[in-house]
């Protein structure tokens, strides 16, 4: 888009004819509620105003993301309408990825990015405005942002700080804003309007295979509507790409002279190249379809689309903890995500959204989404609290208080994990950092994986468990399409072992290694070498923090024992013993699972194994997986296992 073009739109959005009455509303108020419509104009034109107005001095106005997709995207948007290069006035921070410099002056960046630099800055001194956007997904980063950034604005407003005030905006379309103003103690704005119409269209029944409903709603559309690309909305990587590869089997078929498909896939694993490609305009001749997640559902804008195919589902984590574990699954979205969803169709034209639920089913609808804080597991959170400064869990000003039982149970796992103490034992949040736990909140990653890393000095496996976090941490590496299942499972034997998954992906990055990053080699093996390489990068990042706070590297030399002793220090809570053909108990919990279709061990009974997470499909599944001993289970951390004994293994074939 060319430079008169892109200014010309900024001019006609809903929210410029706000833009004197908006600046002189934040400058009078240390703090505002702005909600506004999707695709009013907010999440770009507000920090443009800002800076214009002249809230920057000589600091940044800081705008958090629930994503790092939105963050970089939304940046680039922004970049060109400054006219500056990204990394310049205008720049980005997510998870491993940091393009700002000394001149940013506009920063974008995920809110768990945001929440990190607080530990080592706790008045957000780089910052005269924070936006914390799209407030209303309740994320469990935005959640304890809020309460952070409220402390910031007070300890920056006291005579001894030497710092100017703090503004923050809380912004979203579909907020519960009453919530929000009263937690603040703040006003509320409203910017009134949306650019284009966005026309509803329900289900008149119940769709018993939703993915089917939205396979046969994509074709309708395409061959009886016009011009204008297609999103629907998924609940994961491998919905997404079992009906991508049915969209391109069927688009073979079509009848003649109809318009070609072009068709895409979106989620948070998928390479950022891939990612990017999503916002580029189908080839002429084609009309584009994208399955996404429920990435797609927030701030960020895919060029061409006018037409969504709203499922009805998502995949969310949610916390038991009694049973002290995350599950995903999947489940009814909110009238608010259903609103954003909608939304999606209306940002460069008038569009439609297909709602695959009835009238009445969509009144059953929660209103909000129930916030992350109240359904996931509170430990990596409350490190970085405590880390913060934030001593005294219990006393936090939550927006939405967790329950005594969910603040217990987290603070549990960090003690087993010799993260943090108690200062005071009769309160249950009081709460310091041990040594480990000072190492651990240096490491951007769950306090589990940081945990192996602290340990893999002892058990002399650094530069091993290194690989393994890193490529846990871009979730996917290999790559297939549904034709080509047996082919791959054909191919991926050379990689699996005996030993399970973790020492699997191992193997992977040392063949990867071995062929210096060779494409062909990739594509011939089914290894996604995009996702491979970001690896490497993840892992140097690591080796780094490893470097300056004295972890130096170190290999097992092809000691699996020595490697599988390390991922238990981190996952000893996450084992499980066989109970009988096909099914898992895990240890001290007394709950069923199974191992994920996808493991190397399917087919395998070991007696005892640790797992990375639990996935709630047709059942529970333990995904990533790595067989151990009971022996080993109990070296490693024979308390836990002395409180919950492990269960005898017994070859149960009933």
């Amino acid at each position: 888009m060319i430079m008169e073009d892109i200014q010309k739109s900024r001019a006609e959005l809903p929210i410029c004819k706000a833009k004197m009455e908006l600046l002189k509303v934040i400058y009078h108020n240390k703090t505002i509620v702005l909600v506004g419509e999707t695709a009013c104009g907010k999440t770009t034109q507000i920090p443009q105003y800002l800076l214009d107005g002249g809230f920057a001095k000589n600091k940044c106005i800081g705008i958090t993301q629930p994503r790092r997709v939105a963050a970089v995207t939304i940046a680039t948007r922004v970049a060109k309408e400054v006219r500056t290069e990204l990394g310049g006035k205008v720049g980005y921070s997510v998870r491993f990825e940091d393009v700002t410099s000394s001149a940013t002056k506009i920063k974008y960046l995920t809110d768990g990015m945001l929440l990190r630099e607080s530990i080592s800055d706790a008045k957000l001194s780089k910052y005269s405005v924070i936006i914390l956007d799209e407030a209303h997904e309740r994320t469990l980063c935005n959640d304890i942002l809020s309460g952070i950034v409220k402390t910031a604005q007070k300890l920056r407003s006291s005579n001894q700080s030497g710092l100017l005030p703090l503004k923050i905006i809380v912004m979203s379309a579909t907020l519960d804003y009453h919530r929000f103003a009263e937690y603040f103690e703040a006003p509320a704005y409203f910017v009134k309007g949306r650019e284009f119409s966005i026309k509803i269209l329900n289900s008149v029944n119940t769709q018993e295979d939703y993915q089917h409903s939205a396979l046969i709603t994509v074709f309708q559309i395409h061959q009886n509507e016009d011009d204008g690309d297609i999103l629907v909305f998924c609940t994961g990587q491998e919905e997404i790409d079992s009906l991508a590869a049915e969209t391109e089997n069927l688009a073979l078929h079509l009848p003649a002279g109809c318009k070609k498909l072009s068709v895409w896939k979106l989620y948070a694993a998928l390479p950022s190249a891939l990612q990017n490609a999503c916002f580029d305009k189908a080839p002429a001749g084609y009309r584009k379809v994208i399955y996404s997640t429920n990435i797609a559902e927030t701030s960020v804008t895919i060029s061409g689309i006018k037409f969504v195919v709203d499922t009805g589902m998502v995949k969310v984590k949610s916390y038991n903890p009694q049973c002290g574990f995350d599950v995903l699954k999947v489940q009814r979205i909110s009238k608010a995500q259903a609103e954003q969803r909608a939304g999606r169709a209306g940002r460069e034209s008038d569009g439609m959204c297909y709602r695959l639920y009835t009238l009445d089913e969509h009144k059953m609808f929660q209103d909000q989404s129930v916030p992350e804080i109240l359904r996931c597991c509170l430990s990596n959170a409350i490190l970085q609290m405590v880390a913060v400064g934030i001593h005294n869990i219990c006393e936090f000003d939550f927006i939405d208080k967790p329950s005594e039982d969910h603040i217990s149970a987290s603070i549990e796992q960090l003690k087993l994990l010799e993260a943090v103490n108690r200062i005071k034992w009769e309160t249950i949040g009081s709460l310091e950092l041990t040594e480990c736990g000072n190492k651990m909140v240096k490491f951007p990653l769950d306090p589990v994986f940081s945990k192996m890393i602290i340990t893999s000095s002892a058990y002399r496996c650094t530069d091993e468990i290194l690989t393994i976090i890193s490529l846990l941490s871009v979730e996917s590496i290999f790559y297939t399409s549904s034709e080509k299942r047996e082919q791959f499972s054909e191919v991926r034997k050379k990689f699996e072992t005996s030993d399970g998954d973790h020492i699997m992906l191992l193997n992977v990055y040392k063949a990867f290694r071995n062929v210096k990053e060779n494409p062909a080699w990739c594509k011939e093996n089914f290894v996604n070498s995009r996702n491979m390489k970001k690896a490497l990068r993840i892992r140097k990042q690591l080796s780094e923090i490893c470097e300056k706070i004295g972890i130096k590297p170190c290999s097992s030399g092809g000691d699996t024992l020595r490697i599988k002793k390390c991922l238990t220090s981190g996952l000893f809570m996450n084992a499980a013993v066989f109970h009988k053909k096909g099914i898992f108990k895990v240890i001290g919990k007394n709950q069923k699972v199974r191992m994920h279709p996808s493991s190397c061990l399917l087919n395998s009974q070991p007696s005892c194994c640790i797992y990375t997470e639990l996935v709630q499909t047709s059942k529970l599944c333990m995904r990533n997986v790595t067989s151990v001993s009971e022996d080993l289970l109990m070296e490693v951390a024979p308390s836990y296992f002395k409180e919950k004994p492990i269960p005898s293994f017994m070859m149960d074939t009933t």
